[in-house]
């Protein structure tokens, strides 16, 4: 491995020997130069990978030769050096992208640590995730020969996401094919657990194992909100995962406090399932009972199905007799134009008790990469998907909309989603009629058929709250990665939706789904 090579610049040069010494003694090679313009020619002959530059020198000065060196090369970290304790000159040098500031006299200490900081953080931070993660990985696999409770796979979840997410900063540890195994392990554990469980949490919503499910959403968070008489902006992103999440956090913390919870998606984790049930605060079956003019049965992509949400919703305020000061402003966004025009009016909207905004961009590039081959070479795997997921949402309206209620005065903000997606990756017969439903994760219809070991059968839908349009009606939920191909032209369905990222089944990313509180900074 190549030496680090330091430039290191002052007029005072043969003071500082002993630091210099102290360098090479730690594998560094040093270069050096008395004044600005011997500087910028050895920056010219060749590479360095640090610069040590002192502020006041005779002939050019620091800064002066900092802008050189900037337009040689903005690339290398330069750390200014200086007697000079002034605002002013911090400033000055803060404006002309320095990277960093020492005051002399400097000491070895401070010297070693700029050039770890600079030249060796990724090696130390590489290493120390390895540790951690190989660590962890020995942790999570004991912990999978256990009795898990929802709880403890929440906590699996989040490392995973966790590790994934630092994995994606050091692509060239030789850790991926390991962790993307570990997903696929904890999965398959996953849904055993769903499968064993699921109808016990809906028998016992109160038990203390139980999580909270979809139709609880509005009471354990917006009611309470509502209970003031600030303005409650209750965000639901469609299609929205933890690591997706985390990546919006990211930019919203220089704006807000975060407090983020997890609850459990309904199966099928589908939009019309999922994101009404959380509107109307019933599960699908109490609203095709209660509302039958509002539900319809379809194949649960259609944005049609949900076109009931802000009736739902009313019902939901009057059964639990809530009186708003004015009528729920419901809006969903689902193109660009309406979006940047909606965050040009949500400033006013603070006059609105209760405001309720559906975003449909996540779900949409999800089901957009599976359509367009661009898409897919853009985000050709988990990693790239995150990256596209924050590129929009520095862009989006979303991202505006939220800096904007951070000036409203205790306004309150609640974001959660409807379900996460999975990155299908297997293929699984299913066999049905040509009523079946058309989703890759979940399919009903009469007589629907797969393998028990691809899918959660549910012979008896009202068992797990679900409508049933009529006697012979039955559901089938994929599980861990798997998506239905019905065996007529099957390898073509099989190579045409694999790779892509769907939702309706049952997978941690699917179902462990966050909730969060955000509280704008004073």
């Amino acid at each position: 491995m190549s030496k680090h090579h330091i430039l290191w610049v002052d007029d005072e040069i043969d003071l500082l020997r002993p630091h210099i010494i102290l360098l090479q003694q730690r594998g560094y090679d040093v270069s050096t130069a008395t004044n600005g313009e011997d500087a910028i020619e050895l920056f010219k002959q060749e590479r360095h990978n640090l610069v040590f530059l002192d502020e006041s020198m005779i002939g050019m000065s620091g800064l002066e030769t900092l802008s050189v060196l900037k337009d040689i090369d903005i690339s290398v970290p330069i750390v200014m050096v200086t007697k000079n304790e002034a605002e002013t000159v911090m400033e000055e040098a803060i404006g002309r992208k320095i990277n960093d500031y020492l005051t002399k006299p400097v000491n070895p200490a401070q010297i070693l640590a700029a050039c770890k900081k600079f030249l060796e953080t990724e090696k130390i931070t590489s290493q120390k995730f390895t540790q951690d993660y190989l660590q962890g990985f020995t942790e999570v696999s004991r912990r999978l020969m256990e009795g898990l409770s929802w709880h403890d796979w929440v906590d699996i979840y989040t490392k995973l996401v966790n590790w994934s997410m630092e994995l994606d900063k050091f692509p060239d540890l030789g850790l991926s094919e390991t962790l993307a195994n570990q997903w696929r392990e904890c999965n398959a554990e996953f849904s055993s657990f769903v499968e064993d469980s699921y109808k016990s949490w809906l028998k016992s919503p109160e038990d203390s194992d139980s999580p909270l499910l979809s139709p609880k959403i509005l009471d354990k968070y917006v009611v309470p909100a509502l209970k003031t008489d600030a303005p409650v902006f209750f965000f639901v992103v469609d299609c929205m995962r933890l690591d997706q999440w985390l990546l919006m956090e990211e930019l919203l913390r220089p704006f807000f406090t975060v407090k983020k919870d997890y609850y459990c998606g309904i199966l099928p984790t589908a939009t019309p399932y999922a994101r009404n049930s959380i509107f109307a605060g019933l599960y699908p079956d109490e609203i095709q009972k209660h509302y039958p003019e509002w539900w319809v049965e379809g194949s649960g992509d259609d944005h049609g199905q949900n076109r009931y949400e802000k009736d739902l919703l009313n019902k939901f305020l009057e059964r639990r007799r809530i009186k708003l000061r004015n009528d729920v402003k419901y809006v969903k966004i689902i193109d660009t134009d309406f979006g940047k025009k909606i965050e040009g009016e949500i400033l006013s909207y603070s006059k609105n008790h209760l405001n309720a905004i559906v975003v449909n961009v996540v779900d949409m590039i999800a089901h957009s990469r599976s359509d367009y081959p661009i898409l897919k070479e853009i985000a050709p795997n988990e990693s790239a998907y995150r990256s596209l997921t924050g590129s929009w949402f520095r862009h989006s309206s979303l991202f505006g909309m939220l800096k904007a209620i951070a000036s409203i005065k205790n306004a309150q903000i609640i974001i959660t989603t409807d379900h996460g997606s999975v990155r299908c990756m297997r293929g699984a017969k299913a066999l049905g009629d040509k009523d079946t439903s058309t989703c890759l994760r979940f399919k009903f219809g009469r007589n629907v058929k797969a393998e028990k070991r691809n899918a959660l059968i549910i012979e008896q839908p009202g068992d797990y709250h679900l409508p049933k349009p009529n006697v012979t009606t039955n559901y089938i939920i994929a599980k861990e990665d798997y998506y239905f191909v019905y065996p007529t032209d099957y390898n073509h369905y099989l190579n045409h939706y694999r790779d892509s990222f769907q939702h309706g089944g049952i997978s941690l990313e699917e179902m462990i789904l966050p909730v969060i509180q955000l509280e704008a900074k004073s």
